[in-house]
């Protein structure tokens, strides 16, 4: 570890400053003229992404090669000046594309680090693509899958944690779902991987950096845990059905004439988004878990809201919360048909009034 050098996001113990997730970052207080960061990354087919911030300004969006990476953050600048500088990962880890994770090695500057102050805050998102950021970069027409169009900072969570000068981390997953993913696979749920440091990430079938280690989840102690999923699971209704390829078993989510779940699926989905919660709570015993769905249509709010319901009754715990987040309008879409900066701001609005009141804040 590199002194006063803040790193969020979820790490292992054998390296912790290695980092898989999506808006994960490395983050800094520097009185210098100059900085340059050495960046080592590594990737199969899809390059890692990052975004510079100077005192909450972009100032610098770029891929990093494989290998190391001198990455020029800023030159020629009045060294009198302490500037608060963030390195974003930009892009969430790509399932079966090798060894994706980015880690800080070495800063060369003229000056010094100064200690980065505590947070007001701490909050975990818990998601899918809408919480990776997909689609939150690019013109409105562009529709390859490509790690290009993923944006963590011009996205919800990093603004909800801006406006709240909080602290956070993601777990999220382009796809994935509670009890499936878009495509009925049972094995694209997110709740099967929340335990590990990031089970995604492997190289030769191997964990990259205690990637598949079990993660310590006393390391980041958030005040509030912000699930965004159940979209991928409504998305599963309308695909084929999903045939496990080792047990030979056949799953599909359906829905009713009136679009509900039917009854079936509804169960399923109960049960999954329930066990959640309560692996949610025994990893979080403190933590609000607050349930925000509805940038992408409605259609699983009410399964949503039962779950909760149900989930309280039988467990007794009182501190879970929903809030609907506002649809996304026709002018606020980005790229790949996913929320753009529009609908991020007023996501991000819309939640932070719900933290507020919470925590009894005005």
């Amino acid at each position: 570890m590199i002194n006063n050098v803040k790193v969020l996001g979820r790490t292992s113990k054998e390296a912790p400053d290695v980092v898989f997730w999506t808006g994960s970052r490395y983050e800094m207080n520097v009185k210098a003229s100059y900085l340059t960061a050495v960046i080592e990354a590594d990737y199969g087919m899809q390059e890692q992404w990052i975004a510079v911030l100077i005192n909450g300004a972009p100032v610098c969006r770029m891929p990093l090669q494989k290998g190391l990476n001198e990455v020029i953050v800023f030159r020629n600048r009045d060294a009198g000046i302490v500037r608060n500088v963030r390195i974003i990962k930009e892009v969430q880890p790509m399932g079966g594309d090798g060894a994706n994770y980015i880690r800080l090695t070495e800063i060369k500057t003229d000056g010094e680090l100064l200690p980065v102050e505590e947070p007001k805050l701490r909050i975990e998102f818990v998601g899918d693509s809408i919480t990776s950021g997909e689609g939150g970069i690019g013109a409105h027409d562009e529709m390859d899958w490509v790690a290009q169009l993923f944006s963590a900072y011009d996205n919800y969570a990093y603004k909800t944690a801006e406006a709240l000068s909080a602290d956070y981390q993601v777990v999220s997953q382009s796809g994935w779902g509670v009890y499936c993913g878009y495509n009925n696979d049972i094995h694209m749920n997110v709740p099967g991987i929340y335990d590990k440091v990031c089970a995604l990430v492997s190289a030769d079938g191997e964990g990259v950096y205690g990637s598949q280690k079990a993660y310590d989840h006393s390391s980041f102690k958030p005040d509030v845990v912000v699930i965004n999923l159940g979209t991928n699971d409504s998305g599963a209704c309308n695909s084929e059905a999903y045939t496990d390829p080792e047990t030979g078993n056949v799953y599909k989510l359906s829905k009713t004439a009136d679009g509900k779940l039917d009854e079936a699926s509804a169960k399923a989905f109960d049960e999954a988004a329930r066990a959640f919660l309560a692996k949610l709570r025994k990893a979080h015993p403190e933590s609000c878990l607050l349930w925000v769905y509805g940038m992408l249509g409605m259609d699983m709010e009410e399964a949503i809201k039962d779950a909760i319901k149900g989930y309280r009754e039988e467990s007794g715990d009182s501190n879970v919360d929903y809030c609907r987040l506002p649809d996304t309008t026709q002018d606020a879409f980005g790229s790949r048909c996913h929320p753009g900066h529009p609908a991020h701001e007023r996501a991000a609005e819309v939640l932070v009034g719900k933290i507020r009141e919470i925590r009894g804040e005005m």
